[in-house]
């Protein structure tokens, strides 16, 4: 099961030069143009995922360089001025007029995408934005439209896409493995409730849907009735999402925080013809594709040496993404508008919820109750 994620992986490099970790001299992607990037609130996402994703990329010669970093804590911001050696800034925008950044990563908190994102793209730069996109719909499509008129790269975090297990899945998809998929089954809980369950979580799933059964045409929604409030709540803490795909595919997605911490926590089943697969918690992909032969699991060996922890989240295949995009070197698989589309579930699944009955998609950005509902 190789036709994925992994065939990407050089194995003369790896089996006979004995490049296990990936850090010889790599002739081609060091003659790449070298993007320099800007990272706007430094805070845990970027600290935990994209500045380690960063590193390792350029032990494997990518021109890639941080060029300054944001945040509003002074003690994150020494601490991060020693570790990257770059200056760090109070002030993004003073940091975009001082150093013009190729592009720009936005980790900052939800309520600054939009503002960060309109300003960056202003200054010319390229623009990688943590999901949600923005808070609400008109915001998202200011944005999309803004990219769009400066031709320049607007991307909204589809880390999972890159995962290997999921990149693998996606292989199959449509194959004589597999076939046409006709049912989508996904499930993602937490052990916490301090996030917002439909656009810091579910969001994700909402992705991974319409990268694997495309657009949708109908979404609706159910909240278990444990408070009189709960079902019209803005924060549920469970659903279940029912879907329909232009395709004509349909789907269900159950999403809680109801949950523990340290237990299975995601799952995601496609149905083809007389076959299904399973990715389970992001880590082991099972492939069932036979009656009377056993099924096809692969699964990570760990300690691993060949795919390290940022390229198992899919955040360095999503960088390599974005930073050709930026080279103008390939055109980026998603697209800027899938963010818009995946907060659009959210909102739709919160206009269901408040409703009672099924939403009909796509939904009108300007549209004041779209907007009500995107609120959490």
């Amino acid at each position: 099961m190789t036709s994925g994620f992994f065939a990407g992986l050089d194995e003369r490099a790896l089996f006979e030069a004995g490049d296990v970790y990936r850090i010889a001299y790599d002739e081609e992607r060091a003659a790449r143009g070298i993007v320099r990037i800007a990272i706007l609130g430094a805070g845990g996402v970027a600290q935990a995922k994209y500045m380690p994703a960063i590193a390792r990329l350029q032990s494997r010669w990518e021109p890639i360089e941080v060029v300054a970093l944001s945040t509003l804590d002074d003690r994150q911001a020494e601490k991060l001025s020693r570790a990257w050696s770059v200056p760090v800034y109070r002030d993004s925008e003073k940091l975009m007029r001082e150093h013009a950044p190729d592009a720009v990563l936005i980790t900052s908190s939800d309520d600054a995408h939009c503002e960060l994102a309109l300003a960056a793209l202003k200054a010319g730069a390229h623009v990688l934005v943590e999901k949600p996109i923005a808070r609400n719909l008109t915001e998202a499509d200011a944005m999309c439209r803004a990219a769009e008129a400066a031709d320049l790269t607007l991307l909204t975090v589809c880390n999972k896409r890159y995962s290997p297990p999921y990149a693998e899945a996606s292989a199959l998809i449509g194959s004589s493995t597999l076939g046409e998929p006709s049912l989508f089954s996904a499930k993602l809980v937490l052990g916490y409730g301090y996030v917002d369950l439909l656009e810091s979580a579910t969001v994700h799933v909402f992705d991974l849907a319409r990268f694997f059964m495309g657009d949708l045409r109908r979404i609706g929604a159910i909240a278990p009735a444990t408070a009189p409030d709960e079902r019209l709540a803005r924060h549920p803490r469970s659903v279940v999402v029912t879907v329909e795909f232009e395709s004509g595919a349909v789907g269900t997605i159950l999403s809680s925080t109801n949950a523990l911490s340290l237990h299975p926590w995601e799952r995601v089943e496609i149905f083809g013809e007389r076959a299904w697969l399973c990715v389970e918690d992001q880590s082991t992909l099972t492939l069932h594709a036979d009656e009377y032969e056993p099924a096809r699991s692969w699964a990570p060996v760990v300690p691993n040496t060949l795919v390290s922890a940022e390229e198992w989240g899919g955040y360095i295949g999503m960088l390599e993404d974005f930073l050709a995009a930026v080279r103008g070197t390939r055109s980026l698989s998603p697209h800027s508008r899938d963010g818009l589309r995946a907060l659009e579930l959210v909102v739709a699944t919160r206009l269901s919820l408040a409703q009672g009955v099924p939403v009909e998609l796509p939904l009108e950005a300007a549209d004041a109750r779209n907007e009500e509902a995107a609120r959490p």
